[in-house]
């Protein structure tokens, strides 16, 4: 049976009503006075992109069409082929996956280019379309970033690596591929990419074929490389030896610390580790001073709310609560809090676990729950030493939370963390933990909820109008019909979405409120009151960020919880 003949490039583009028949002869008639590819001269002459001439020689063709990023490519693989060789045919190799090699080209359909590297590395091509500013890009990184990753090997001096000494012989291997090249290299051009791509965590993963290597970013996990699984044991070993760490222990969770300096900036990397029945699991959080926001007027306040929270941090005296889920903030806008307050003449003290962040005339304390040098028990102490502001890194427990209560009334500014899913729901959680109710009305000042939306990206962004059925669903009250949304590019991993901003609640303690806490109001009822107070909720803010343009409402509904739920069970008035 004879194969279907492919379609001409020109036919496909007016097929997917890319182009106008008329302009396609317009561009043939050019292209025959030129000689230049037709792809290139519709670029040119501006009927298409280079994306939409890429997205259809990948249907022309049957080859995928991706967005190379720096995550996808293993070095090593990069390094089967001369820089000469990639520059000259605009090819780079992204991985090997046993016997194929996948090679990112411009011109996937080049089969004398595939030959060739295939006579060059001995493997089985597997081509990839991807753009040919993409592709001189990622070689210049590759095969011209050396030089930075010695710098960055070079913030490691020789006393902070540590190795446990065993005589057992796959512990020495281990450790002797560890300490290999080709290990240091890839876990130093890991860190280094996340340090440059603004990513939070690193996590590395054993797999049954593979090491799965992620990137979290704005939020969401993103798979970057798919190391072979035999160098996994290597890989934890390098981390581990970076990290001060006991390569020897694979059976309990370890945890260490990373002080790098790399592209200029100090980087604190927190290292944990922890065995699954595939090998022990690695995740690297980083943290970046220079990244973190410090004034709170840059944080995502809406004015009404910004201008509320400022006369909490005025005040001398009560408690100012931070609620959400792990990664919402919270401790950024705390800090950003104690940053808008200091000064010379105001004694500032913190108490964290750990301490994320050294910052200018605060006077910062690190728990150590292992010694009994508790939240409480520091918090203690910390009242005689004549504070003006105190910052509890999170209250946990009764005995933390009746001090933070106390040196509140007592005259003490007191900012903390909860881990509630909403603002009323912290005046619930004080409660249930034993704060009697009117001490939480005479002591609290303000709670603040807050999630992280991802933004659109930049250089993506299209208007789009979302399915009606979702605006009936979430109660749409906003006035634009100029919705935005992200189609995908290299710069946002594909995702449409780039960066993250704030959308916050703050419930002050007004004398609605004040009266529904009294009456042991439920939680619902107690989000009324505020809500009847004036308070703009979450669901609020993230609509704000719709109108501007700034996120989706899939986006906001995905990060909020729709409020409009059944009554919960009454606070008790004592727990």
């Amino acid at each position: 049976m004879s194969q279907p003949k492919r379609k001409k490039l020109g036919e496909l583009l007016v097929e997917r009503n890319l182009v106008l028949p008329e302009q396609i002869e317009e561009a043939l008639k050019k292209q025959k006075a030129t000689g230049r590819r037709l792809g290139q001269v519709l670029v040119d002459m501006g009927f298409v992109t280079h994306e939409d001439i890429l997205s259809s020689i990948s249907v022309q063709m049957g080859i995928p069409h991706i967005w190379l990023r720096k995550g996808l490519v293993d070095p090593a693989a990069a390094n089967l082929l001369p820089k000469e060789k990639c520059s000259g045919y605009s090819v780079l190799p992204m991985f090997k996956v046993h016997n194929t090699l996948t090679l990112a080209m411009s011109d996937a359909s080049s089969l004398f280019v595939i030959d060739d590297v295939e006579q060059i590395t001995g493997l089985k091509v597997q081509p990839v379309q991807c753009r040919q500013d993409d592709i001189k890009n990622m070689i210049d990184e590759i095969h011209g970033g050396s030089s930075e990753a010695e710098d960055f090997l070079e913030s490691f001096g020789d006393s902070d690596v540590t190795i446990a000494e065993t005589p057992h012989e796959n512990l020495a291997m281990v450790q002797e591929q560890a300490e290999g090249a080709r290990i240091i290299n890839l876990v130093n051009l890991l860190v280094l990419n996340a340090i440059k791509d603004g990513v939070s965590d690193i996590h590395i993963e054993p797999d049954l074929q593979c090491t799965r290597v992620r990137y979290r970013v704005d939020g969401a996990l993103q798979e970057v490389m798919t190391p072979g699984a035999d160098i996994h044991p290597a890989i934890v070993s390098r981390v581990k030896v970076m990290s001060k760490l006991d390569i020897a222990e694979r059976r309990m969770p370890q945890d260490g610390r990373i002080r790098v300096i790399a592209s200029g900036k100090e980087i604190d990397l927190r290292v944990s580790t922890m065995p699954t029945v595939l090998g022990e699991k690695v995740v690297m959080r980083l943290l970046d001073k220079g990244r973190m926001p410090l004034d709170i007027d840059q944080i995502g306040f809406d004015p009404e709310t910004l201008a509320a929270t400022k006369r909490i941090l005025d005040r001398p005296h009560g408690l100012l609560l931070v609620t959400g889920p792990t990664g919402s903030g919270k401790t950024t806008t705390l800090y950003c809090g104690l940053n808008y307050i200091s000064s010379i003449d105001c004694n500032i003290v913190t108490i964290e676990d750990p301490v994320e962040y050294q910052l200018p005339l605060i006077n910062q304390v690190q728990v150590h729950e292992e010694q009994e040098l508790t939240f409480a028990r520091v918090l203690r102490s910390v009242l005689r030493q004549d504070p003006d502001v105190v910052m509890v890194g999170e209250i946990r427990d009764r005995d933390t939370a009746e001090v933070a209560v106390q040196a509140a009334l007592t005259g003490h500014l007191v900012m903390s963390t909860l881990h509630t899913n909403e603002s009323a729901g912290a005046i619930a959680r004080l409660i249930e933990m034993g704060i009697e109710p009117f001490l939480v009305t005479s002591s609290l000042a303000g709670v603040i909820a807050q999630r992280l939306v991802r933004t659109i990206c930049t250089d993506c962004k299209t208007p789009y109008f979302p399915p009606r059925e979702l605006l009936e669903t979430i109660g749409w009250h906003g006035t634009t019909t100029n919705f935005a949304t992200g189609k995908g590019c290299g710069k946002c991993f594909g995702t449409g979405l780039r960066g993250r901003a704030g959308v916050h609640e703050l419930l002050t303690v007004t004398d609605t409120v004040r009266d529904a806490i009294l009456r042991g109001a439920s939680v619902h009822e107690l989000r009324r009151a505020a809500m009847e107070s004036g308070m703009n909720t979450m669901k609020d803010s993230g609509f704000r960020l719709v109108e501007k343009g700034e996120t989706t409402l899939e986006e906001v509904m995905r990060v909020v919880l729709v409020e409009d739920q059944a009554d919960e069970p009454a606070i008790q008035a004592t727990a």
